[in-house]
């Protein structure tokens, strides 16, 4: 049996996702397809607790609301590389059901900036992919690009220095000192980038539908948790 890794698994989605509707969602669409962001300190997990909550989601969810997937910073740069799936990306949505995007990226971004380029076309992926819905897009500061719409779930991980940094250290082969520095640097980046581009603070609770300390409940419970919540607004 071959072995299909996650990339390859959401990479998948997508492209299903764009062939099965080139032209977007009908007009007349009752039901929007949930989408959950997550943001997370750096070693809590998000990409483990992403790939449990979708587990759980296709698990539980009601039959026919089709496979979940997970986006996080480095499938968004490989959609942006793919030389096919950015132009069908863009023709999917019609105007009527992302009318607030141009509004929402000017707001963000600024248009007038050229530094801001990459970040804006990364914007607009993830709203199309937003859009498109079963989707559980980690970091990038998804959160506050998709805070307008009312289908999306907004989740914070986080969790003691010392657990994080076993965490990593384990994941990337570090010693404990060199784990502390990449945690201290990571978390410092991650909150210049959402100051600098979203004039907020990352670590606000009121920000998010749930913040969860992953020291106190296990990714598991907390994608159990997160699932189930997320299936009652749907």
């Amino acid at each position: 049996m071959s072995f299909v890794s996650s990339e390859e698994k959401t990479l998948a989605f997508v492209a299903a996702m764009l062939g099965a509707s080139p032209k977007g969602p009908p007009k007349a669409r009752e039901r929007r397809r949930p989408v959950v962001t997550v943001s997370r300190q750096t070693g809590a997990g998000g990409n483990a607790f992403g790939e449990a909550l979708c587990g759980h989601l296709e698990k539980t969810q009601p039959k026919g609301r089709g496979p979940w997937a997970v986006v996080d910073k480095e499938l968004v740069d490989k959609i942006l590389e793919d030389e096919a799936l950015p132009e069908r990306l863009a023709s999917w949505s019609p105007e009527d059901h992302l009318s607030g995007v141009s509004f929402v990226i000017e707001e963000l971004l600024g248009l007038h900036r050229a530094s801001s380029r990459p970040v804006q076309e990364t914007t607009e992926t993830i709203l199309r992919l937003a859009e498109m819905g079963n989707v559980v897009l980690v970091g990038r500061g998804a959160n506050f690009i998709l805070a307008h719409l009312p289908q999306a779930f907004h989740v914070r991980l986080v969790a003691s220095l010392e657990s994080r940094v076993l965490n990593i250290a384990e994941l990337r082969g570090l010693s404990k000192k060199a784990a502390l520095a990449y945690v201290e640097a990571e978390d410092k980046a991650r909150q210049r980038f959402i100051r600098r581009y979203f004039q907020v603070d990352v670590t606000d609770p009121l920000l998010y539908n749930l913040v969860i300390n992953v020291d106190r409940i296990p990714i598991d419970e907390a994608a159990h948790i997160v699932g189930d919540a997320v299936l009652a607004r749907a």
